[in-house]
């Protein structure tokens, strides 16, 4: 597999060295499902596992099993239950708080049954290679809000995993169709669904946006404002903010060239993603827009 450099790093931007096309970019139509089938074989031709999770449970099933293989230590059902619902998933928990957890408190404490205490690794950001990335895809999540008599219901589309905890979310609409169509489908899936459940999607740190031709990318940061200003009223519709989709970035490369088309776009970003979960508190900070 070819390995592409990241030249700089730093809170504000992330450049990769410069990328040439391998292949010629498909102009042609190509449907959702299309484009969501070649991303999924371009991750896992790149290391990636593919799992067919679907649900929570399974979710969650998953998730015990990769820190159970990162921290070389087996929960007894008791322990995972208190570990989940205190460490991992507490109901009084938002994206700020699982943020600064995937961010800086990446360590938590397990309270064992015998009384004693083990740190118990969200991630390992001294070896990166020791954390597992994992994708899955049409994820179905029953919504938190409901309109008349009917939950609101989401299918994701593309879901990238970190020793079991989605980090990384991709929105894909077929070739034909503008991407901001990805960006408003985030916006309704953050207002009704992210924080369902066990709100274990509130964990996203960057969220991907693409239709195969043009691919952007932005972080939580912006979605959580967004949140905030659509539940306070503070954002005049007309009024472009660092929330709206004109702040939304394009990837780049040391000689400033957009790295739109989505196979181009995963050669170079994905590698990378093992890269910000080191020991960077501010990986997932918002990125400096290069290219728009």
């Amino acid at each position: 597999m070819s390995q592409y450099s990241i030249v700089a790093a730093d809170t504000e931007s992330t450049v990769v060295a410069e990328y040439t096309p391998a292949y010629k970019r498909a102009a042609d139509y190509q449907s959702e499902a299309a484009l969501e089938k070649e991303f999924i074989r371009q991750l896992t031709a790149q290391g990636y596992e593919y799992i067919s999770v679907t649900n929570e449970a399974g979710l969650v099933v998953n998730l015990r099993r990769q820190l159970e293989t990162l921290n070389g230590y087996t929960f007894s059902d008791t322990e995972w239950e208190r570990f989940f619902t205190e460490c991992v998933a507490s109901a009084n928990d938002g994206i700020v708080e699982k943020t600064r957890r995937i961010q800086k408190d990446h360590v938590q404490i397990l309270k064992r049954d015998d009384g004693t205490t083990k740190n118990i690794y969200l991630i390992d950001k001294k070896n990166i290679h020791n954390n597992r990335l994992q994708a899955l895809n049409q994820y179905e999540e029953a919504g938190a809000q409901s309109l008349g008599d009917r939950a609101h219901e989401a299918r994701y589309d593309v879901t990238v995993l970190v020793n079991g905890l989605p980090l990384v979310h991709t929105e894909l609409k077929r070739r034909d169709m503008a991407i901001r169509e990805a960006f408003n489908q985030i916006n309704r899936y953050q207002r009704d669904s992210f924080c369902a459940s066990s709100g274990l999607y509130e964990y996203i740190q960057i969220f991907v946006i693409s239709n195969g031709t043009y691919t952007k990318y932005y972080s939580n940061t912006t979605r959580n404002q967004h949140i905030k200003e659509q539940g306070d009223g503070t954002r005049n519709k007309a009024e472009k903010t660092s929330n709206s989709f004109e702040f939304t970035s394009y990837w780049s490369d040391a000689n400033n060239k957009a790295i739109a088309d989505l196979v181009d776009f995963t050669k170079t970003f994905s590698p990378s993603i093992l890269y910000s979960i080191s020991s960077r508190a501010t990986a997932f900070s918002p990125v400096r827009n290069y290219c728009l």
